[in-house]
C-alpha cells in the first residue's frame, strides 16, 4: 500500500512540476484565466465521456454532497491554478517554488489545529530537510539569494494559492465515498463553471489572449497530465497515507520543475541540484518513516499519522 502511494505521489509531483513549466511557457501565448477555463473544460469533457455511467450510479450520494464537492473543485482546481498562472506573469519561478514548499507545514498546522492530529518529531525534521533542499534549488545553490527576493503582486497571489491548496488537501478527508471517476467529473465540472467569471473578467478588461499553436499544445499537456492524472493520483495518495504524509511530497514539485527546465529549456544541471534532490528525498523518507512508526505505535492505520 505504501509503495503504491509513493509511486502515485511522485508521478503527481512530476506532472505538477510540468504544470509550473507549462504555466511559465504559456505567458504571452494564452491568458491565464482562459488557460484555466480551457484546462478544466476539456478535462471535464474527457472524464464525463468515460465515467458518465459511474456518475449516474453515484448521483444520489453526489447530490447530497454537491456543495462540498463544488467547493473543493472551485478552490483546489480553479482558484489555485488561476492564481498560479497569473502569478507567473509577475514573479519568478524561484519565488513560486519557495512558496509552494510551504504547503506541507500549513497542512501539518491545519490538521493539528482543527483535528488535533499528532505530528511526530521525525516528520518535522524531515520537512525541514526537504525544505532546505527546495530552498537550495530555488536559490540556485546560494541560500543568500533568498534574502534578495521581494514580495510583489505575483508573490502575494502565490501565497493565496498555497493557502487554498493546503486547505483543499485537508478538506479531502470529508469527500464522500464515491468512485474516483464520479469525483473527478464533479470536481472538474465545478472548476470549469467557477472559472468562467475569471475569463469573463479578462474579456471585459481587454486582457484576454486567445491561444496560438503553442497555447493549444500547452493546454493539451495540462489537461491530460496535471489536470486528470495528477489529481487522481493525489487523491488516491491522500487516501492511502493521509494528508500530512502525502502533502510532504509537494516539496518534489520545484525539484521536478527544475529538472524539467533543464530538459526543456536547456539549462545546465548543477551540483546543487543533485544535493537538493538528495535532501528532499531524504526528508521525505525521514518524515514518512516517522509517520509510519507513529501510526503503528498508536494502532491507527495507514492514514492515521495525518
Amino acid at each position: 500500500m505504501f509503495r503504491n502511494a509513493y509511486v502515485l505521489l511522485l508521478l503527481t509531483t512530476l506532472f505538477w512540476g510540468g504544470n509550473s513549466v507549462a504555466g511559465k511557457l504559456a505567458v504571452g501565448h494564452v491568458s491565464p484565466m482562459l488557460f484555466t477555463t480551457m484546462r478544466w473544460a476539456f478535462a471535464a469533457a474527457m472524464l464525463a465521456a468515460i465515467g458518465w455511467p459511474r456518475l449516474r450510479a453515484d448521483w444520489p450520494v453526489v447530490r447530497k454532497h454537491i456543495w462540498l464537492l463544488a467547493s473543493l473543485g472551485a478552490l483546489g482546481f480553479t482558484v489555485f491554478n488561476a492564481a498560479l498562472y497569473t502569478a507567473l506573469n509577475f514573479t519568478t519561478a524561484i519565488n513560486t517554488s519557495i512558496e509552494q514548499a510551504g504547503m506541507p507545514m500549513l497542512i501539518f498546522a491545519a490538521n493539528f489545529l482543527l483535528f488535533r492530529m499528532r505530528v511526530a518529531p521525525g516528520q518535522i525534521l524531515g520537512f525541514l530537510l526537504s525544505l532546505l533542499g527546495v530552498a537550495l534549488t530555488a536559490s540556485h545553490g546560494d541560500l543568500s539569494n533568498l534574502v534578495a527576493l521581494d514580495l510583489n503582486f505575483g508573490d502575494a497571489l502565490m501565497l493565496v494559492a498555497v493557502l487554498v491548496y493546503s486547505g483543499y488537501t485537508v478538506a479531502l478527508r470529508f469527500k464522500p465515498d464515491i468512485h474516483w471517476q464520479s469525483l473527478m467529473i464533479v470536481l472538474t465540472a465545478s472548476a470549469f463553471v467557477t472559472s468562467i467569471p475569471f475569463t469573463a473578467w479578462e474579456i471585459a478588461t481587454d486582457r484576454l489572449i486567445a491561444p496560438d499553436l503553442n497555447g493549444w499544445a500547452l493546454t493539451a499537456y495540462v489537461v491530460l497530465f496535471p489536470s486528470i492524472m495528477a489529481q487522481i493520483f493525489y487523491i488516491r495518495g491522500v487516501e492511502l497515507i493521509g494528508a500530512n504524509r502525502a502533502g510532504l511530497f509537494i516539496n518534489m514539485v520545484p525539484i521536478f520543475g527544475t529538472l524539467l527546465s533543464v530538459l526543456i529549456l536547456g539549462e545546465d544541471f548543477q551540483g546543487y541540484h543533485a544535493l537538493a534532490i538528495a535532501l528532499v528525498f531524504g526528508g521525505i523518507w525521514m518524515a514518512e518513516h516517522s509517520g509510519r512508526k507513529m501510526a503503528a505505535q498508536y494502532g491507527l492505520g495507514g492514514s492515521a499519522a495525518d
